[in-house]
């Protein structure tokens, strides 16, 4: 994996200061945010190593912009500590903690042009003309941008727009980086064209790094790990493999993958869930099922069937062709069971 390079050296982060190569760990120890005695997050208890991306997915309202902020300092924290290497930055003011936030709405200045844009923040922070005129010019260069220095914002693309962003989050050279949803004012074509220039950029050897998104695929690319919030409290951390084929719960199971995972109910409040892919129509025994409409994605087809145990989804080659009535089977190694209270259970068959 590439190393992050430095705005003056097009090495990994300067050795001088906190931000030197290899990053630093950011460790949430029980972090909590409440308004007017409502939760926005509980008790979130995370540990990022130098290098890492980790995405944070969940609904709307499940507390990824919250944990943002409150690591950024721009919301106060109700409990917890935020430690970064070895430093307490719980009640640091926002400008001391030396972390980059890019946000979806990338925030530059109009006026400017992107060098005016970039030079603004090392003129105000006092860094000598020489000095920002490396550290802008290897940067311009990094991000592919050099041609581009005099451009204002509404004479560049989304995607040109977006590195601009990134480049004056990387002129700080921070200790942590943080992304809320930087590409959501892209088209989908665009934002997988920049996700692995992006992971190229951000994650390797350099500073931790948080990725909020929406975006499940683009989490899943982006990402090392992801961790997975409800009602602002983390429901379970991993990779997107142990998260798919392992959910700790039946939200989890629901909330990743697409098509969504059927859910079949059982005797006592139980649930049997079963993944689209793993379902095949059968030559002999099995459940059977009507078919009631299919859609075409791709190299894939979604078939909608109707059975006795309730709806099924199932995800065929976009060529077999199927029976209005037929038979539905799967293996007993693919199915997921839940208890009453949503959490998986162990050893079911």
């Amino acid at each position: 994996m590439s190393t992050m390079p430095s705005a003056t050296t097009g090495q990994p982060f300067p050795a001088s200061g906190p931000a030197q190569a290899g990053g630093e760990e950011l460790r949430l120890l029980g972090i909590g945010r409440r308004v007017a005695e409502r939760p926005l997050l509980q008790e979130l208890t995370l540990t990022v190593a130098p290098g890492e991306c980790l995405a944070l997915l969940g609904p709307s309202g499940c507390g990824k912009t919250t944990t943002l902020r409150l690591l950024a300092g721009l919301d106060p924290v109700s409990q917890g500590r935020i430690l970064l290497g070895n430093d307490d930055i719980t009640e640091q003011p926002p400008g001391s903690r030396r972390v980059a936030m890019v946000f979806q709405s990338y925030a530059l200045y109009p006026h400017l042009s992107v060098l005016g844009n970039l030079e603004l923040g090392l003129r105000l922070r006092g860094v000598p003309a020489r000095e920002r005129e490396q550290r802008i010019g290897a940067t311009l260069e990094l991000l592919q941008l050099s041609e581009l220095r005099q451009r204002r914002p509404a004479q560049l693309s989304g995607g040109q727009r977006q590195r601009v962003a990134l480049a004056r989050a990387l002129l700080r050279q921070p200790r942590l980086v943080l992304l809320d949803e930087p590409m959501s004012n892209l088209d989908a074509q665009l934002r997988e064209e920049l996700r692995p220039e992006l992971r190229r950029l951000l994650c390797g050897n350099g500073p931790p790094v948080l990725y909020v998104t929406h975006d499940q695929q683009e989490a899943i690319g982006m990402a090392d790990r992801l961790a997975i919030l409800q009602n602002g409290r983390l429901q379970q951390v991993g990779t997107a493999r142990e998260l798919y084929e392992r959910p700790v719960n039946r939200f989890v199971a629901c909330f990743l993958g697409r098509p969504a995972i059927n859910l079949l109910p059982q005797e006592g409040g139980r649930q049997l869930a079963l993944r689209p892919e793993h379902l095949r129509p059968s030559q002999g025994e099995g459940l059977a099922a009507r078919l009631l409409r299919r859609e075409w994605w791709g190299a894939q087809q979604l078939c909608w069937l109707e059975t006795s145990r309730g709806p099924l989804r199932m995800l065929l080659p976009s060529g077999q062709q199927l029976p209005d009535s037929l038979q539905v089977c799967w293996e007993r190694r693919d199915e997921l069971w839940f208890g009453a209270d949503g959490e998986r259970l162990e050893g079911v068959w």
